[in-house]
């Protein structure tokens, strides 16, 4: 067991469970598209941030270190993919007219998540404050990851629902459309709060 097992649960669960990128496109799939057609993106970000969090651990984070210009970079590239997200949420069609076919897909999902600057920071400090070489660098290393899954799975959920939950008050499609413009501004402040 970690012996900060609480302090890295905690943390885990604060950063994942607030407004982030993936929270919010998966509450604006599960309003529009429901939570079956929406299991494609959160199977992408469960499995695509604990594959960040993998890669990170085992030596990725050296070459952070080394060489910084490359988490600009991602933050750059994380941006300007939101943005273009942020575009095709605000101006989505109705459900109907696109016969209910999710835009968000696993493998897009996955790959942002190398991208993500709020996924990849926190990624970066749990591992550089939670892992630490030597004797106990497999059995730390085991339980970040262990965390971060279960994290992720627990948040990506609950945003699921929470866009499922609003989709009942959508009664007409002015209603939809404030909701698709509502998701699409939260995107664009996340970035805001990347450079801030």
């Amino acid at each position: 067991m970690h012996p900060e097992i609480l302090s890295l649960s905690l943390f885990m669960l604060g950063t994942s469970c607030s407004p982030g990128p993936n929270n919010i496109v998966a509450s604006y799939s599960g309003f529009n598209f429901g939570i079956v057609k929406t299991f494609p993106h959160m199977l992408g970000v469960i499995f695509g941030f604990t594959t960040v969090v993998c890669l990170l651990n085992f030596g990725l984070i050296n070459v952070f270190k080394l060489y910084p210009i490359i988490q600009e970079l991602l933050k750059i590239f994380g941006s300007i993919f939101l943005i273009y997200l942020a575009y095709k949420i605000a101006f989505s069609k109705n459900v109907k007219e696109k016969n209910k076919e999710n835009p968000v897909k696993f493998i897009e999902t996955f790959f942002f998540q190398f991208l993500n600057p709020k996924g990849v920071i926190v990624a970066v400090i749990i591992v550089s404050t939670y892992v630490e070489s030597g004797v106990n660098f497999i059995n730390y290393s085991f339980w970040v990851i262990i965390v971060s899954f279960s994290c992720a799975l627990i948040s990506i959920t609950f945003w699921t629902l929470v866009g499922k939950f609003f989709r009942r008050f959508a009664t007409n499609e002015k209603f939809i459309k404030v909701f698709n413009y509502v998701m699409s501004s939260l995107l664009i402040a996340c970035i805001a709060t990347f450079y801030l």
